[in-house]
């Protein structure tokens, strides 16, 4: 684990916190952008909850949970405790994967029609032990959305219609870094903090929609 990081995953939410602040490029329905967060969390929604008062919801479970503050928020109806965890570390950086998968209402980007919010989300957070630019960030951001697209592809997943998807209508991500250690320009695939995001995205993003699937099959 990337020192002075803790990861809570539990049935309420999955908490990735940091004993110092932590620059944060998210998609966030609280708090998105790009931001200094001591915590990101990631709250178990139901799925017929409309989250008409997203904040709200957040700040109520970070002041019963304890979360420290300022914090970035994400929501979701997959199921929290089943969060996928993974490493990887490469070229002098850590990276950290925590990721929840819920295929619910999947879509392909570009060809399907839009929809009403739902919250049945593949939602990512990525931890790097480094120093990114804020660009680098974005750079990582697109690589794991790259590797989800790829990892749904490999686990066969089709839509209704039998068509390739992209991810869920209301996927989510977090990418932050530490602000400790190298310095990194660029976040790409071929670039080395790319490359070491890329590895623990992959093993968490496998490991997670292996476990929905599994879940979810048929008696």
């Amino acid at each position: 684990m990337i020192p002075g990081i803790v990861v809570e995953v539990g049935p309420e939410a999955v908490v990735v916190s940091s004993s110092t602040p932590l620059a944060v490029l998210s998609s966030a329905v609280s708090g998105g952008g790009l931001r200094t967060a001591r915590a990101i969390i990631n709250l178990h929604v139901s799925q017929d909850d409309r989250c008409d008062d997203p904040d709200g919801m957040l700040s109520r479970f970070a002041s019963r949970a304890g979360t420290a503050r300022p914090y970035v928020g994400l929501l979701t109806s997959a199921w929290t405790e089943h969060a996928s965890v993974a490493e990887a570390e490469a070229f002098g950086i850590r990276a950290l994967a925590v990721i929840t998968v819920g295929l619910g209402n999947l879509v392909a980007a570009g060809v399907d029609p839009v929809a009403v919010w739902a919250p049945s989300t593949i939602n990512a957070v990525i931890v790097v032990d480094a120093d990114p630019e804020p660009a680098a960030l974005v750079n990582a951001a697109l690589t794991i959305t790259e590797v989800k697209v790829l990892a749904l592809e490999r686990a066969g997943i089709r839509s209704a219609r039998g068509s390739l998807v992209s991810g869920t209508s209301t996927d989510a991500i977090a990418v932050a870094g530490t602000g400790r250690g190298r310095v990194a320009r660029f976040g790409g695939p071929a670039s080395e903090l790319g490359w070491t995001v890329a590895h623990a995205a992959r093993q968490a993003f496998d490991a997670g929609i292996r476990g929905w699937l599994e879940r979810n099959a048929p008696p």
